[in-house]
């Protein structure tokens, strides 16, 4: 995909680890892209994604297939899945054939769950990279459960594996907290929900793990974490619901501004008038609040803060 007659391409890398919904993702990002006008080309880059729900331009199952890979030598999934990924590296040239009839669409590359590919394994980064060179601009959404925000210490967790792959992925990065309409399904949140967004003062965090036993004698640990996460001050989330287009576009503006994607006049015309269809009325992006007034129920503690206003 090199030379000088050819144009810069633009996709994105849907990461994640397993579960958090970037297949589902793929598939509704690339329908609500399409409405859109643009030409969409998903390419699955998961050797262990069976039965895909998109229309897949590129499966990386035809080069190798991971069931092959565990029983040729004896490995377990995981250790099955980093050896495709390394196979991958190392035929580019197979990949690179396959995206050259696609110049001029729009890729999303749904990439495999293991969570050691995006953290410390060099594989995948090193495919990425090679796609810079094709002068193909990537942004990498990493997909989280929204779920998490809901215990302390996961929350903690999610925010050094965040961090951990911006750092060693190297692309322009896009943080999603998804299944957001599920997010209360597992216990209320301790806080407004801008508070896990914008990652605010994480010392609250660390009240509430103190009130547990078990985290009570790991203090220290845990403030030399959050003090870490803090220190870089690079995580941020944007919360998705994958059904709702509200969300999905205030997704894309964030991926589209990372990457450096224009649309056009034609495009930003088809928004207006897909989104105010869906709206029922003009359309007008809401904010951090008026997604915390549609997903989560009031707490006591806010109903407090308006009574006391009042």
């Amino acid at each position: 995909m090199a030379g000088a007659a050819t144009t810069t391409a633009f996709g994105q890398a849907v990461i994640g680890p397993p579960g958090s919904g970037k297949t589902t993702y793929c598939l509704g990002m690339s329908e609500f892209l399409r409405a859109l006008g643009r030409r969409v080309a998903v390419v699955n880059l998961d050797p262990a994604n069976e039965g895909l729900p998109y229309e897949c331009a590129v499966d990386v199952g035809e080069l190798v297939g991971l069931g092959d890979v565990m029983d040729a030598l004896r490995l377990g999934p995981n250790g099955g899945l980093l050896y495709c990924m390394e196979y991958l590296e190392a035929n580019l040239d197979w990949l690179r054939a396959k995206l050259e009839p696609l110049r001029g669409h729009y890729f999303l590359f749904d990439c495999p769950g293991q969570v050691e590919l995006c953290t410390h394994h060099g594989a995948l980064r090193s495919i990425f990279s090679q796609m810079a060179q094709w002068d193909l601009r990537l942004t990498a959404v990493h997909l989280v459960d929204s779920h998490y925000c809901t215990d302390p210490a996961k929350f903690i967790s999610v925010l050094c594996t965040s961090l951990a792959t911006m750092l060693h992925v190297e692309l322009p990065h896009v943080n999603l907290l998804s299944k957001m309409d599920l997010i209360e399904h597992y216990g209320k949140l301790a806080f407004n929900l801008d508070y896990y967004t914008e990652v605010l003062d994480l010392s609250y965090l660390l009240d509430h793990l103190a009130s547990d036993p078990f985290f009570r004698h790991y203090r220290q640990l845990n403030e030399k974490l959050v003090q870490l996460i803090e220190d870089y001050s690079l995580v941020s989330f944007i919360p998705l619901n994958i059904q709702d287009k509200e969300s999905i576009q205030r997704v894309l503006q964030a991926v589209d501004k990372a990457n450096g994607y224009c649309f056009g006049v034609q495009e930003q015309r088809s928004l207006e008038a897909m989104m105010s269809a869906a709206m029922g009325a003009d359309f007008h992006f809401s904010s951090t609040l008026g997604i915390q007034e549609k997903y989560l129920e009031p707490s006591d503690q806010s109903v407090e803060q308006e009574a006391m206003q009042l």
